[in-house]
């Protein structure tokens, strides 16, 4: 099973913030260029997405709206569903993480690369992503006033901050998408590496601010391994239910592939600097079930892929069971 070298890199930043915390002027230059680093990635996200593909894409609308229920309706209920798991297996604190990692949109990347390895809809799997990631700016923060409440210090001045933090530089580059999209597609790597520096930079304030504060200490081994069964538990049931779901709406295998790669998981790129700027000091144990899953999906479902591979190459007729599905 695949482990994914950014984790490694997210886990050593959360060691060094473990052993060097930021502290007093430091941490407040830490969180400033933090913050500015989280406006300009979703600055990037905003100037790479494609306005024409997006369009296109509203033509399987039956599939985006069965990946955006599942996404920030299902999802949400089953987060809803591990608050009877407290305070006897999950404490309150890990319980807001987990069902925060319940709100935040679906993964781009990830969802396009399994569902090519599976051969299924690729160009589905790239506008229902997008779509998630574009909604979710929006919804997530709203979803997770209204779940969490007075857990996360919600207001509607952090609503605000997530407006002009988010949505306004995301809007600022879908409008300068036009001059400036050819530069960010001839330097998609260099730029790749300034998303996940960013985001490493985004992790170290987070957890040198949970380490100062010492929310560290209210975490043992024992409440780790029940949370990674919990989130065993929530994967698997996604897994099961984008699946055989789909084939119940009456998708075809590709389009099933697709729905069950971008239904069934969860967006670390967008989470961290959401969980930020809403969770404040709080946000290293609000962002820790969200490293825990982000992982485990991409083991999982790596898995899962080269199964549906197999399955083809194995027996070419599968393929054939593919239903058209328009937009009425």
């Amino acid at each position: 099973m695949p482990i994914d070298p950014y984790i490694l890199l997210l886990l050593g930043t959360v060691g060094l913030a473990a052993l060097l915390p930021a502290r007093g002027q430091a941490a407040d230059a830490v969180s400033g260029v933090s913050t500015g680093a989280i406006a300009f990635l979703f600055f990037l996200y905003g100037a790479r997405l494609s306005t024409r593909e997006a369009m296109d894409g509203l033509r399987h609308w039956r599939l985006h709206v069965t990946v955006l229920a599942c996404t920030f309706v299902i999802f949400p209920l089953l987060g809803l569903a591990t608050g009877a798991l407290v305070p006897t297996i999950l404490t309150d604190p890990l319980h807001q993480g987990v069902l925060f990692l319940t709100l935040v949109p679906s993964t781009v990347q990830s969802s396009i690369a399994f569902t090519s390895m599976a051969r299924g809809n690729v160009p589905a799997a790239i506008c229902a992503g997008s779509f998630s990631s574009i909604i979710g700016i929006v919804v997530t923060p709203l979803l997770a006033a209204a779940l969490l409440g007075g857990a996360g210090g919600f207001s509607a001045d952090s609503l605000l901050e997530i407006v002009l933090q988010l949505l306004v530089p995301f809007l600022a580059g879908q409008l300068t998408r036009r001059w400036i999209g050819g530069f960010l597609t001839r330097h998609k790597r260099v730029l790749g590496l300034v998303d996940r520096g960013s985001i490493l930079l985004v992790v170290y304030s987070a957890f040198s601010e949970g380490m100062v504060r010492g929310i560290w200490h209210q975490v043992s081994p024992a409440r780790l391994g029940a949370l990674l069964v919990v989130e065993a538990v929530i994967l698997a049931v996604m897994l099961a239910l984008t699946w055989f779901g789909g084939k119940a709406l009456g998708f075809g295998r590709e389009d099933r592939i697709a729905i069950q790669f971008a239904g069934s998981k969860k967006s670390l790129a967008s989470g961290l600097p959401m969980a930020s700027v809403l969770f404040g000091a709080q946000a290293s144990l609000a962002v820790l079930p969200l490293m825990l899953f982000h992982q485990m999906q991409l083991m999982v479902c790596a898995v899962i892929a080269k199964r549906r591979a197999r399955d083809v190459t194995e027996d070419p007729a599968a393929t054939s069971d593919r239903e058209t599905v328009t937009a009425g």
